[in-house]
C-alpha cells in the first residue's frame, strides 16, 4: 500500500506537524506515516482525509490504468488495447 499523504500535504501547502496537531497524534508518529515507515489504521486515514478535506481514496496511489500485476509472478505488465 503506497500512501500519498506527503504529496497531498505538499499540494495543499501544509505540514506534517500541522496535520498531527489536527488529528491528535504525535509529530514523530505522523512523520513515520508520511515517510512510509508505519502504516496508519483506517480510523487514522479517515481523520487525515477529513483534516485535509479530501476523499480517503486521494490518500492512496492510483495504479496506472494500462499496467496490471501478473497474478502468477507479480511482475508489472503493460496492457495494450488492440483495435
Amino acid at each position: 500500500m503506497c500512501l500519498r499523504i506527503k504529496e497531498v500535504l505538499k499540494e495543499k501547502r501544509l505540514t506534517a506537524v500541522w496535520l498531527a496537531s489536527q488529528i491528535g497524534i504525535t509529530q514523530p508518529n505522523m512523520s513515520n506515516m508520511v515517510s512510509g515507515k508505519s502504516k496508519p489504521s483506517l480510523d487514522t486515514l479517515e481523520r487525515i482525509a477529513t483534516a485535509l478535506n479530501v476523499p480517503i481514496v486521494d490518500l492512496f496511489e492510483q495504479p496506472p490504468t494500462d499496467v496490471i500485476n501478473c497474478p502468477y509472478c507479480g511482475k508489472k505488465i503493460k496492457v495494450v488495447k488492440e483495435n
